[in-house]
Formats: structure tokens, sequence, C-alpha cells
């Protein structure tokens, strides 16, 4: 049987190829290990392999994880929908918020966000592949959106982050990739200076780097299938 460790260092492999093929340093690329579902135990060997990044989809499987594995120095980033009543403890628990596709939601984490902690990264959700299944701003919202948000003090805009319509094709895989990297490069030229990319998951990793991916969201390729 592959075990965690093992996986992550396939996982490992790919990220270096990918990286390598697209002229790309190693270090602008991070992982996260998307645990949700999977015991701490799971998680455990996953740190015990050199993992410190993990990503979660829903609050109430997240906080006893957290707890559980609060004496490692390890990197929350939540990724799954925001529903208004859990922003307190998110913009208590985590580092990073991948998901936010709503200012309403984005105000709450900003006020919620205790001043003791660092603000929090957040990256704004694109539709980019505008299908009326999943959750995300549309592409021409991005930039209005962007720009409120800038000026939340207690939230720090890092980037966009999508989740493409899959695909098993290469070439297709990269479409949509490619026009989040481009609205990425339109909104920084309207002056702000956003540094992320988060989108390649299990399957697409590879093309995602190869379009400018600068965190991967990991899970099935690293903890197995989902039971």
């Amino acid at each position: 049987m592959t075990t965690i460790a093992q996986r992550l260092t396939l996982v490992r492999d790919r990220i270096n190829t990918a990286a390598h093929a697209s002229t790309r340093r190693i270090d602008q690329i991070q992982l996260v290990a998307v645990s949700k579902t999977q015991p701490v135990a799971a998680i455990a060997e996953a740190i015990a392999a050199g993992q410190m990044a993990f990503g979660e989809n829903y609050l109430q499987e997240a906080l006893p994880k957290i707890a559980a594995l609060a004496a490692h120095p390890l990197q929350w980033h939540f990724i799954g929908p925001i529903q208004r009543n859990k922003t307190a403890d998110i913009a208590a628990n985590f580092a990073w918020v991948h998901s936010v596709d709503r200012l309403s939601i984005a105000q709450r984490l900003n006020d919620q966000r205790p001043a003791g902690l660092s603000p929090l990264n957040i990256c704004i959700q694109v539709n980019i592949s505008q299908e009326d299944s999943k959750a995300g701003v549309a592409p021409t919202e991005v930039l209005t959106m962007a720009q409120t948000l800038s000026h939340l003090p207690r939230l720090r805009l890092r980037g966009l982050m999508t989740i493409p319509k899959p695909s098993a094709d290469p070439v297709q895989q990269r479409t949509p990739l490619r026009q989040l990297r481009q609205l990425l490069e339109d909104i920084n030229a309207q002056g702000l200076a956003l540094d992320t990319l988060s989108m390649g998951m299990s399957d697409d990793l590879e093309a995602a780097i190869g379009e400018g991916a600068t965190i991967i969201r990991v899970g099935t390729a690293i903890f197995g299938q989902r039971a």
C-alpha cells in the first residue's frame, strides 16, 4: 500500500518537473494538502513527511483538527464555501481564505479578524468557467471587488482562486487557467499588486503551474480517494 509520505513525494516530484518545464523556481509554488474528510492521524502522517500547509472545506470538521494539531507550526487555508454564521471562527483560526466571493463575507472576515493576528490573507474565488453549479465572482466583476477589498485593513488581498471545469485534455485544462492569470495581470495593471494564483489540483497541477499557479491545492493525490 502506498503511504501518504510516498504520495507526497510523488506530488512534489510532479511539481518539480512542471516547474522545471515552465522555467519557474520551485519556491514560487506552495503545495496546500487538502485534508477535508481526513482524520487527524492522516494529517499527522503528512506533517511527519514535511507538509505544513493544509486546506479545509468545512469549518465544523476543521476546528477539532486545528486544536488537535496546535503543537505544530501549521498554516491552515480555508477553501470551502463560507456561511455568514461561520465567519468569526474562520477569521480567528485560518491564515488564508481562498473562497471569498461576496463583499458582505469579506467585510465580516475583516471585522472579526482578531487584532492580535496579522491581516487575513484572502483570494477572490472566480467562476472562470462561468458554470451555474460553481460559486465565485464573474470575471467581469472581479476588478471592482478587488478594489474594494484592498481597502479593508484586517484583510490582505493576495490574489485569485478558481476551480475550473474539469478536463482530461492538458490543452483544454490550460485555457481557463490562462484566463485567470490574464485576469490577475489586468487587475494589477489597474494599480493593485496581487501575487497569488490559487489554482490546480490533483489532475491538473501541471497545467496550473505552466500558467503561473503560486498555490496548488492537492487532496486525492496525497491522501488517496475519499470514502
